[in-house]
């Protein structure tokens, strides 16, 4: 039984778990973080010493595996029980895989978070509109970059649903969740396109079609 620790608000731990659908693997999730805790337990901190979700426990004895970042969780779990399919064999199409991951976790999530949290998670009356801009600016291009990669091919990598789908997905979810009232984003077809590919996918229920919170 594979085991998953996290509340599934997390961008971090819906990658998981759509990760593990996906896969039609059998698994438990805890609710962890956030108000729910767990995070600070000492026993929670024996598996994660950073004390933040996703944290996954898979398998017994030796062969156990406790692992913490989501999206080399989505990496193991595609690698172990996927390869040749979401895990690419073939060098380049693997590492244009890994390219597009580590894009989402250190190029568009760190710019694209400030205005998620400005705008869901923080009070009206307390939201700082320089933030929500500087936010803006900055992820819109990278949208525009990914419609342009996405403009001849059906997903990251080609025709082929893969692991780099996953993060860029759960990205893509979170930005086209935000509050209408609030945004009105720019039209990106090739984006909108593949997201709404993504969204009909059995895998994907449960974790692309939730409300941001």
């Amino acid at each position: 039984m594979l085991n998953i620790w996290g509340r599934i608000s997390s961008i971090n731990v819906r990658k998981v778990v759509w990760c593990a659908q996906e896969l039609e693997l059998d698994f438990q999730r805890t609710e962890a973080g956030g108000r729910f805790g767990i995070v600070q337990t000492p026993e929670y901190l024996a598996l994660n010493p950073n004390a933040m979700v996703p944290t996954i426990d898979d398998g017994e004895g030796p062969d156990r595996v406790t692992l913490w970042e989501s999206n080399v969780i989505v990496r193991y779990l595609c690698a172990r029980h996927a390869p040749g399919t979401l895990y690419p064999e073939l060098l380049h199409r693997r590492f244009d895989a890994e390219r597009w991951m580590d894009w989402q976790q250190t190029t568009l999530n760190p710019v694209s978070a400030g205005a998620f949290k400005q705008w869901v998670r923080t009070p009206a009356a307390e939201r700082d509109p320089a933030a929500i801009a500087q936010s803006v600016h900055a992820t819109e291009p990278l949208f525009a970059l990914l419609d342009a990669h996405l403009a001849n091919r059906a997903f990251m990598l080609g025709d082929d649903f893969t692991m780099a789908d996953i993060p860029v997905g759960c990205e893509a979810h979170r930005w086209f969740g935000l509050p209408p009232t609030e945004y009105t984003r720019p039209v990106w077809p090739n984006v909108e396109r593949w997201f709404a590919d993504l969204r009909s996918r059995a895998g994907a229920r449960g974790v692309l079609d939730l409300l941001l919170e």
